[in-house]
């Protein structure tokens, strides 16, 4: 070969090179980006013939062209790293509580059950049996669930980011089943059922807690986190702005740790603070207060500055609309144990917190509320939440409808043989 046909041609810069080494072997380079130190990521592809280079480098060309270029570097993520890792760049976008549940999901099912996949190899297959082996071995199919979630999050971040070349697999794996009996039922209470809880709460304090709960729906962590700032008693108004967090600590341990679970530490430390705004836009609402219910804030407000009177020094002006004696934000747990401890005295069936929130929405859809309406008052951001009343209320207005023609009928019936005016009376003044 002669010196000018061996001699190296330089092409512009961001073009790819294939040229042969004196090494006797084809050498390819591909500019793809940009490395994180700012210099050029060029891949070197190594074959004995030239068309295999040729090939080669076609195909990085594609990828780099259509977006989907791994990362520049040596690395190649494995599934258990790729997750360790989004867990720490999701971080700061996520509130406490969505964290939490893919932390666990992660740490706990993810990692264990695919972490040693390579990233770029990982099929949908391998999660569709992922899910199938979770469920043979106990969990159940909400918790498999989330762990698909959690996992087709994560690769869309890999897939935006570069890291992961192929389509999203998370994407194309059919998600774990969820059986009906898993879904989150409806039970309402009846108005008697809701009449004997309000009698017992009323022994109690903060018992406007519960007429909050059963008349208007608040979530548990929108009713505990509201402020007296939220509440414009003079204009028959609510503002629901925030919610509760559970408390969640670390340790305060200087030296030696203390052996404990952080929330047993004697020197424990908060790990989040007491409340954050709502997680939605429709869950930040204004809601209309009933006159009754407005009565009842203005007793509590009472009730609650004759507390602050009696612990003097020891109350803490968090500005809580539901304390605790001296004035700091009640703790859910709390919360709960007091919800059980009002049915069980009241001999209503058992129910959990959230039913107060179902009976809230059956009873503004049997009132015949707009749709639109019951969505602002619920924090409701779909019209899906809507459908799901619908088997309660239909058969409940059924119901309502039988009764009703029952009583015109037989009042009709009454008044064939009796004066009409009489009759009339009978069916708009029933006895």
């Amino acid at each position: 070969m002669s010196e000018e046909k061996a001699k190296r041609h330089k092409n512009p810069d961001g073009r790819s090179s294939i040229y042969l080494g004196a090494d006797g072997y084809w050498h390819g380079r591909v500019t793809m980006g940009v490395k994180d130190n700012g210099q050029p990521d060029r891949p070197h592809v190594k074959r004995r013939r030239k068309e295999d280079v040729v090939a080669r480098v076609k195909e990085l060309e594609k990828q780099r062209d259509s977006g989907k270029v791994r990362r520049a570097g040596p690395k190649k993520w494995t599934v258990a790293e790729w997750l360790t890792h989004w867990l720490t760049i999701a971080r700061p976008t996520l509130r406490d509580g969505a964290y939490d549940a893919y932390e666990v999901a992660v740490r706990v099912h993810l990692i264990p059950g695919l972490g040693a996949h390579k990233l770029n190899k990982l099929l949908p297959e391998h999660l569709e049996r992922f899910y199938t082996k979770m469920q043979e071995n106990g969990s159940a199919a909400g918790t498999a669930h989330q762990a698909h979630r959690t996992i087709r999050r994560a690769l869309g971040e890999a897939e935006k980011r570069g890291a992961l070349t192929a389509h999203n697999p998370a994407e194309l794996a059919n998600p774990p089943r969820l059986d009906l009996e898993e879904e989150d039922e409806i039970d309402p209470y009846t108005v008697d059922e809701i009449k004997a809880i309000l009698v017992e709460a009323n022994k109690r304090r903060n018992s406007a807690r519960w007429a909050i709960a059963l008349a208007l729906g608040l979530r548990q962590g929108e009713a505990l986190g509201l402020k007296w700032s939220d509440v414009d008693m003079k204009a028959g108004i609510l503002r629901v702005r925030r919610s509760l967090n559970r408390p969640k600590y670390k340790h305060g341990c200087d030296g030696e740790p203390c052996g404990r679970k952080p929330g047993f530490c004697p020197k424990r430390q908060k790990a989040r603070p007491d409340a954050a705004p709502t997680k939605s836009r429709a869950g930040r609402r204004t809601i209309g207060l009933p006159t009754e219910l407005t009565k009842i804030l203005r007793a509590h407000w009472k009730e609650q500055a004759a507390e602050r009177t009696r612990a003097r020094q020891l109350w803490k002006d968090e500005g809580w609309v539901f304390a605790k004696r001296t004035g700091e934000a009640l703790s859910p747990n709390m919360d709960y144990r007091e919800w059980k401890g009002i049915l069980k005295a009241a001999g209503i069936r058992d129910g959990r917190l959230h039913d107060a929130r179902h009976t809230a929405a059956t009873v503004l859809l049997l009132l015949g509320v707009p749709e639109r309406a019951v969505m602002d008052v619920m924090g409701w951001s779909s019209s899906s939440m809507v459908k799901r009343y619908q088997h309660v209320t239909a058969p409940v207005r059924m119901d309502i409808a039988e009764r009703v023609g029952g009583l015109l009928w037989a009042a009709t019936e009454a008044g064939e043989n009796d004066d009409p005016d009489e009759a009339a009376g009978g069916v708009l003044v029933p006895a």
